[in-house]
C-alpha cells in the first residue's frame, strides 16, 4: 500500500522544480528517484526561472568536511575560541558589485552517498541556510537530490535527516516523455525512433520482477555495467550525430559501453534502418518525389528528425511531402507540434500551409499517437 501510495504523489521534474521554486526558500526539499533521470538538470531549469540567482552544483560524492568548512584558526588570537568559516564551494562568499551577498542556488547532488561527516554538517545548513556564523543571503533556494535507497548503490538517509527536510519522489520519465525532451533538445533522430519502438528502454526496475523481463535497464539483482537510462540514452545521440567518424564496429562498441549490448544491438538496428531515409535536402527541394521508407520505424525517425531540424523556409515542402506518409505518421507529426514544450510551435502554427492542413484534418491534430 505504501508503494502504491508513492507512486501515486510521484512528481514529474517540471512538478519538483515548481515545489522547489515555491519553497525553496524557506525549506529543503530532497528530490529522491531512480538514477539517470535528469534530476541534475533541475538547477538549470531553477537558474533560468531566476536569473538573479548564482547556480551552485556540489557533489556530495566527491567532498569531505573541508569542502563545507575550515576553522579559521585567527579567531583564535582574538578571543580564544576557533570559528568555522564557510567553504567557497557553497557560494556563500559570493557579491555584487556593491558588495552585497547574492542570492544563489544551491543543488547538493546525491546526498545519499555523502560522507556521514559532511551530511552532518549540511543539515544545518539546509536547514538554517547557514555555515558557522554566515547565513546565504534571505531570497537564496537550497534543495537535494538523491537516488533510491532500493537500487543498492549506497544512498542512505537516516531519519533525523529525513525529518529536517522534505522528501518527494520523482518518478521515472515515459518514453514519450523522453522523445519530446529529446526532440527539444537536437537529439539524433536515430535514437528517437529507437525509443518510440522500444519503450522499454525507459522502464524502471520496479515495474519488474525478474530482472530478464527487461535486460536493458538497471536492476540491483543483475550484474549490468552498462544499462539504458535517460541519460545514457542521451549519450547514445551524441555518438550517433558523429556516426560519419567511426566505423560499424567502433560504433557499435561505443553504444555497448555506454548502454549495454543488448540496447547497443537494437539501435544498430535502427542506424542501419536510418540509412533508407531521405535526405533533408531531397525533401527541401522535390517534396513529391523524395523517397518515403517503407519501414514504420524509419518512418518515424523522418518525423523525428523534421521536428527536431525544420525552419521556416521549408515548412511548405515538409507539408507537400508528409501529405504522402501515413496518417499514423502525420498525427505523430501534429501532436509533436501541439507539444506545449516543441521550442518550434508558433514558428510551425504561424504558417498557413500547417493551418491549412490543420483545418482539413482536425481528427489527426487532435489525435493521441
Amino acid at each position: 500500500m505504501t508503494n502504491q501510495v508513492h507512486a501515486q504523489y510521484a512528481l514529474n521534474l517540471d512538478q519538483t522544480v515548481n515545489l522547489i521554486s515555491t519553497v525553496g526558500k524557506e525549506r529543503t526539499v530532497l528530490a529522491q528517484g531512480d538514477m539517470g533521470q535528469g534530476k541534475s538538470s533541475m538547477l538549470t531549469m531553477l537558474a533560468e526561472q531566476h536569473p538573479d540567482h548564482v547556480p551552485i552544483y556540489f557533489d556530495m560524492t566527491t567532498k569531505d568536511l573541508g569542502d563545507v568548512m575550515i576553522p579559521d584558526l585567527g579567531s583564535v588570537e582574538k578571543d580564544g575560541c576557533v570559528r568555522m568559516v564557510p567553504n567557497e564551494e557553497l557560494g556563500l562568499h559570493l557579491k555584487d558589485a556593491n558588495g552585497n551577498m547574492r542570492p544563489v542556488i544551491v543543488m547538493v547532488d546525491e546526498y545519499g552517498k555523502g560522507n556521514p561527516a559532511v551530511k552532518l554538517a549540511l543539515l544545518r545548513f539546509m536547514l538554517e541556510r547557514k555555515i558557522g556564523s554566515v547565513s546565504l543571503h534571505p531570497d537564496s533556494i537550497v534543495f537535494a537530490t538523491t537516488n533510491k535507497g532500493g537500487e543498492g548503490v549506497g544512498d542512505m538517509l537516516p531519519p533525523h535527516a529525513c525529518n529536517r527536510i522534505i522528501v518527494v519522489q520523482i518518478r521515472k520519465s515515459t518514453h514519450l516523455e523522453v522523445i519530446e525532451f529529446g526532440i527539444n533538445d537536437g537529439w539524433d533522430h536515430t535514437m528517437l525512433g529507437c525509443i518510440k519502438d522500444n519503450p522499454q528502454l525507459c522502464q524502471s526496475y520496479e515495474d519488474v520482477k525478474d530482472p530478464t523481463e527487461n535486460p536493458f535497464i538497471f536492476h540491483p539483482k543483475a550484474q549490468r555495467v552498462s544499462f539504458s537510462t535517460p541519460r545514457s540514452l542521451h549519450a547514445c545521440s551524441d555518438i550517433l550525430k558523429k556516426r560519419e567518424h567511426l566505423d560499424d564496429v567502433t560504433l557499435h562498441a561505443a553504444l555497448i559501453g555506454t548502454v549495454g549490448d543488448q540496447a547497443a544491438a537494437l539501435i544498430m538496428t535502427h542506424v542501419k534502418m536510418s540509412d533508407q531515409l531521405p535526405s533533408l535536402e531531397s525533401i527541401k527541394n522535390d517534396p513529391k518525389n523524395a523517397i518515403v521508407p517503407k519501414s514504420v520505424a524509419a518512418v518515424c525517425m523522418v518525423v523525428y528528425r523534421t521536428l527536431s531540424t525544420l525552419e521556416k523556409d521549408w515548412v511548405k515542402p515538409w507539408m507537400d511531402y508528409m501529405q504522402r506518409l501515413d496518417t499514423e505518421a502525420q498525427a505523430m507529426f501534429a501532436n509533436g507540434v501541439r507539444s506545449p514544450k516543441y521550442s518550434k510551435q508558433a514558428m510551425v502554427m504561424g504558417s498557413q500551409v500547417f493551418r491549412d492542413w490543420a483545418l482539413k484534418n482536425n481528427h489527426l491534430y487532435t489525435a493521441d499517437v
